[in-house]
């Protein structure tokens, strides 16, 4: 065999090599990333129109909440914003679409404080996908829900829904001892 056939099948075998290596690499990413973010994987694949957009995406989600200073809250925080929490739920009973209004404020409040994006609003569903994604779909049907509200086309049986889908988040994004393990599963 002569030397520049020999240098062909080397550089063929490389080149082989890395698409293999390309190939698992993008599917242990997409496996990873539809494991965790659930539902959110497919809404922004669907979303986006191209799986790898999607994923870059995700992937730069995650690295941003990776790089951000998320404290938790401190016991006088969280104890305070718990508070708020049940004087918004009992506004619930004599006025639901500001009791609504009241918890997603609240929920906007609290990730302020923590250290999330909180000003923006796709920045804010985009933190929340990334750091409690099992949460970002019902965030955004609740979001939807007041939208609805403030169009005149939203019922009692909409904010109520709105409402616990707000109570579930507020639950984790309150946080506690326990809140690294719960983020990290």
């Amino acid at each position: 065999m002569q030397l520049w056939q020999i240098i062909a099948i080397v550089v063929i075998v490389a080149i082989v090599a890395a698409a293999v290596g390309w190939m698992v690499y993008r599917q242990r990413r997409s496996r990873y990333l539809r494991e965790r973010f659930g539902p959110e994987y497919d809404r922004t694949v669907t979303e986006f129109g191209d799986r790898g957009r999607a994923e870059s995406e995700l992937a730069n989600r995650e690295q941003r909440i990776r790089n951000l200073k998320v404290r938790p809250l401190s016991f006088e925080n969280r104890e305070k914003f718990r508070a708020q929490w049940k004087q918004t739920q009992a506004l619930f009973v004599d006025d639901p679409p500001r009791a609504v209004d009241a918890a997603d404020n609240l929920l906007t409040d609290i990730m302020r404080v923590r250290g999330y994006s909180a000003d923006n609003a796709y920045d804010r569903v985009a933190d929340i996908s990334a750091a409690y994604p099992r949460h970002a779909t019902n965030y955004r049907l609740a979001g939807e829900i007041v939208s609805r509200h403030h169009r005149g086309s939203a019922s009692t049986e909409d904010l109520r829904s709105a409402f616990i889908h707000y109570r579930a988040l507020f639950d984790d994004i309150l946080g506690g001892e326990d809140e690294e393990l719960k983020r990290a599963s």
